[in-house]
Formats: C-alpha cells, structure tokens, sequence
C-alpha cells in the first residue's frame, strides 16, 4: 500500500522554476498540465495559472518577473 503512495509522490514532485538564478515558483503536475505556485512576489501574477508545459511556465515567470522589475 505504501509503495502506491510513494510512487504517486514522485510523479506529482514539484519542479523548480527559476529566473536569473533566483527560484520564483514551482510547477506540479496536475491532469490539465502544470499549475504554477509562487514562492517570490514577482511571480504572484501567475500564481494558479495552468500552463501545458513546464516550459511554457518558465517563460510566463521569465516575463512576470522582467515585467515587475520594469514597473
């Protein structure tokens, strides 16, 4: 029973997302793709937001945090 829970972890582990070195998020799997879950202030315009690709969320957070130094 426990191996099943395990398992389940590993596939749902959150991946980091970065920007210039400094973790602004990560991403966790979810059945529509990634949702985004901000850890720095910048990142919060994205926060909840679904993306396909982990990808696609990097490039999201690159542009939300270059966004918020240029305001």
């Amino acid at each position: 029973m426990q191996e099943n829970s395990l398992s389940r972890a590993v596939r749902l582990k959150p991946i980091v997302i970065e920007v210039s070195g400094e973790p602004q998020g990560v991403v966790v799997p979810v059945s529509e793709g990634f949702k985004f879950v901000a850890v720095k202030l910048p990142a919060f315009a994205i926060d909840g937001h679904l993306f396909p690709t982990v990808e696609l969320a990097r490039s999201a957070a690159v542009k939300a945090v270059s966004e918020d130094l240029n305001a």
